[in-house]
């Protein structure tokens, strides 16, 4: 980063401009000058979606679907898929875009259909957060989703995937969600999405220890 000017008073930071460095289909880079709490200028690399919706200050959805079946556990619905970011397969909780004129409500329950072939009803929907905001502005909204396994249409259900999209739709126990995570990366080279992984520290606490912090591996 660098400045050009100083002061020693406070002052509120704020994005002065910001200018197009390279545009691609789906994401595009930008020099952000902004003016810190210091006072000074520098200059930041913004990374932004293209594809960000007039009706919303969320580029898209994350899915937390819960499967409810009778004389099963409760299993939380994942995706495993390659990306090529990575270079490697990820799991990851089902997500996508939001389109024009969607709420993340409605997005999400495409979404689901499209991703694993299962039909929920929406439970809860979070404010905008962001996702990896030192380098880029994407946000999104994570959607909360029961699916009643016990349906018919959820018995064997049928993906509805896109052209070049190939998702293979993993069953994790909730009571197990961490466990059954730290299995499969021991067996596959697979990278964990950090929302999902929280999640599963979540559960374990909520599961076993309410009232101490995650212990984590070294």
């Amino acid at each position: 980063m660098n400045h050009t000017e100083d002061s020693n008073e406070t002052t509120a930071p704020h994005v002065v401009k910001e200018e197009l460095l390279a545009s691609g289909r789906w994401v595009k880079l930008e020099k952000t000058t902004y003016v810190d709490p210091a006072g000074s200028t520098r200059i930041w690399e913004t990374v932004r979606r293209t594809t960000r919706q007039t009706n919303t200050n969320a580029d898209g959805v994350g899915i937390i679907a819960l499967l409810k079946r009778t004389l099963h556990k409760d299993c939380v619905v994942m995706v495993k898929q390659f990306r090529p970011p990575m270079g490697c397969f990820t799991l990851e909780f089902p997500a996508g875009l939001i389109d024009e004129g969607e709420s993340a409500a409605t997005a999400a329950l495409r979404e689901l259909k499209e991703e694993t072939g299962y039909k929920g009803e929406v439970v809860g929907v979070t404010p905008v957060t962001c996702l990896d905001p030192g380098l880029s502005n994407c946000t999104t909204q994570i959607v909360t989703v029961n699916i009643n396994g016990d349906e018919m249409e959820n018995i064997n259900p049928t993906q509805q995937l896109g052209d070049g999209e190939f998702v293979e739709v993993l069953l994790l126990p909730l009571d197990e969600f961490q466990t059954k995570i730290d299995e499969l990366l021991k067996k596959e080279e697979i990278v964990v999405d950090a929302k999902v992984y929280i999640f599963a520290m979540g559960m374990v606490q909520a599961f076993f220890k309410p009232r101490e912090l995650p212990v984590l591996k070294q």
